[in-house]
């Protein structure tokens, strides 16, 4: 049996979850080529004209692996935090996909995942597969315990500073490991805040991650933080917002704002994205508050390449001549909006 994952979205989280899980199952995986112009294009054709780039993105994954497989899998992804969600897109994504993709009606692997953590390991998320897939509760259990022990090992990856995709490098045994990846010898430490799907396809951010480190940037993302960071950032606020990976990103923006070792923040943003356009003003504001530059990187499917090189550039380049002319970050304790940030 042969099983599709496309190389988009939540495939920058969770794929060390997911290959471990079907690999233990004894079921083949193909996973879709990296982004391509083509892949757009096919997304586009498919997509209704309204929703996101990555959205866009991942639909034409899906059409091009469709004919190859058995079944392609498309988690119904509802929460991995209690009381906050994902993007309505997300938990409506099978659906879209089952009626634009041509082929794609009865070949949908759809587990609903409605976890209080991050983990998404609880065997009540995937009933589904054990008839489909024919495999026992005993197997089940069994490749979920072994998914979940990969993941968080990936995830450790993270937090010690390395960007997620060397961390899937290191995974894979593409890449070995090194003592220091994180703030080490960058002139310049700058958050990039952004979703997975934004920041790690390397089409659709044209490999900002690779610019920076040939800038000799140090770079610090949300997946690099402890929950507990990013949750004691924005405890100020009196209702946090319903999303979980928007309150990461806010969460993580304010970290970044608070921490001396970053000097300045560039958002990855994709084009039609509401959540991310509050996020983004928000931290506009601060940015005059807490005197450390900020910038917005918005993309879509006809963004060029040359202008996020030569915005990033310019970016770079002010931050280190302010650094070099001795500029200070000047910090108190509240907001412009009146609320304590806990500093």
């Amino acid at each position: 049996m042969r099983v599709g994952i496309p190389r988009g979205l939540l495939y920058h989280y969770y794929y060390p979850f997911w290959k471990t899980f079907f690999e233990e199952l004894k079921v083949e995986i193909v996973v879709s080529s990296p982004t391509t112009k083509e892949i757009v294009n096919k997304g586009i054709e498919f997509s209704v004209p309204e929703i996101c780039v990555p959205m866009k993105v991942y639909t034409g994954h899906v059409e091009q692996i469709i004919k190859e497989v058995d079944y392609v899998f498309i988690p119904r992804m509802v929460s991995i935090s209690e009381k906050e969600y994902f993007c309505p897109k997300f938990m409506g994504l099978p659906d879209m996909i089952k009626y634009t993709v041509p082929g794609a009606l009865n070949k949908i692997l759809s587990p609903k995942i409605q976890s209080d953590s991050d983990s998404i390991a609880n065997p009540k998320f995937y009933g589904e597969l054990k008839s489909r897939l024919g495999i026992s509760s005993w197997d089940l259990h069994r490749a979920l315990k072994k998914a979940d022990k990969a993941w968080k090992s990936f995830r450790g990856l993270s937090r010690k500073g390395y960007v997620l995709s060397d961390a899937l490098d290191i995974f894979e045994g593409k890449k070995a490991p090194s003592k220091e990846p994180n703030f080490k010898d960058g002139e310049v430490t700058i958050g990039i805040l952004g979703y997975v799907y934004d920041i790690y396809d390397p089409f659709i951010s044209m490999d900002i991650t690779d610019k920076l480190k040939e800038l000799n940037v140090n770079i610090l993302t949300f997946e690099m933080l402890e929950d507990r960071e990013i949750q004691d950032s924005i405890k100020f606020m009196r209702k946090k917002l319903f999303w979980t990976f928007s309150n990461k990103l806010l969460g993580a923006g304010y970290h970044f704002y608070q921490n001396p070792k970053v000097d300045g923040i560039i958002q990855v943003t994709a084009f039609n994205c509401g959540p991310d356009s509050m996020i983004g003003k928000m931290m506009e504001l601060e940015s005059n508050h807490f005197e450390k530059p900020f910038m917005t990187v918005r993309i879509d499917e006809h963004t060029g390449e040359s202008h996020l090189q030569t915005r990033v550039e310019a970016f770079v380049d002010m931050i280190r001549r302010k650094k070099m002319a001795g500029g200070v970050s000047h910090e108190s304790n509240l907001s412009p909006y009146g609320f304590n940030t806990g500093i």
